[in-house]
Order: structure tokens, then sequence, then C-alpha cells
């Protein structure tokens, strides 16, 4: 029986061993074929679809998304269509994201503008931004 152990399609494929059986249990890879002693033997192609899976993780896509995309591009009757809405729908999320981090980044700033370079830490304005209660005076 040609192909891979768990131990070489992990190395070849840049991921641990834990992440291979994750990845099945989750069905983002398929179950191998068995040899009689019990070892597991990944066909190559596999190193492919684990290597998609890691670059999608990396721009943001989460592992049910995933899974969907993997339908999609092996699906007959998609389309270049239906991986562009998934992209759109990530880049959406990114924006929303930009937006609350540069709000966020605008209190600090304000905050920290506020926050004499003495004086008791309970009277920091970010401190009691920060706690429970504090209220921003201004």
């Amino acid at each position: 029986m040609n192909g891979l152990t768990i131990s070489e399609l992990a190395k070849n494929a840049g991921v641990n061993i834990e992440t291979i059986r994750y990845y099945e249990r989750l069905g983002l890879i398929s179950e191998p074929p068995r040899t009689k002693s019990g070892y597991r033997i990944f066909p190559p192609e596999v190193i492919q679809r684990i290597r998609f899976i890691k670059r999608s993780q990396d721009l943001g896509f989460t592992l049910s998304v995933i899974k969907k995309l993997l339908s999609i591009t092996e699906s007959e009757s998609s389309g270049c269509r239906e991986v562009r809405l998934f992209a759109s729908q990530k880049i959406k999320e990114i924006e929303s994201k930009i937006r609350d981090l540069q709000s966020i980044k605008s209190v600090l700033q304000d905050l920290s503008s506020r926050c004499p370079d003495q004086g008791p830490v309970h009277s920091c304005p970010i401190v009691e931004r920060l706690s429970e209660g504090g209220e921003e005076n201004g």
C-alpha cells in the first residue's frame, strides 16, 4: 500500500500528529485505509489538503467555514462565485474588527493623554475606566 504514515504526513504538511487526528475527527480529512498491522496510510494528496486548511486558518477562517469551503472545492456544481462569497464575508468581518480596534485605540489614547505622570494609581483615568463602575469624566 503506497502512501504516508501519520508521522510522515505531519512532517510533510508542517503540522503535528495531533492536528491530523483532530482534522480527522472534524471530518476535514478522511480516515485513511489501514495496513494489516493497523497503520494508517494517507494518500499523498492529503498534504495539500492540510496545507489548504492551515493557510485558510491563517487568513482567519474558522474550521467550520473551512469545512464548507472544502466541500465547495470538491463539488462539480460549484464555481469561483461561491468561493468569492466566502472571501467577501471574511473581508466584512475584518473591516468590522478594524473599526472595533480603531475605537479601542482611540479610547486608550484619550485615557493615556489624561493620565498624569504622578499621583496615586486609584486616580488614574485608565484604572478608573477599567474598574467596575468606573466612569469616564469628560
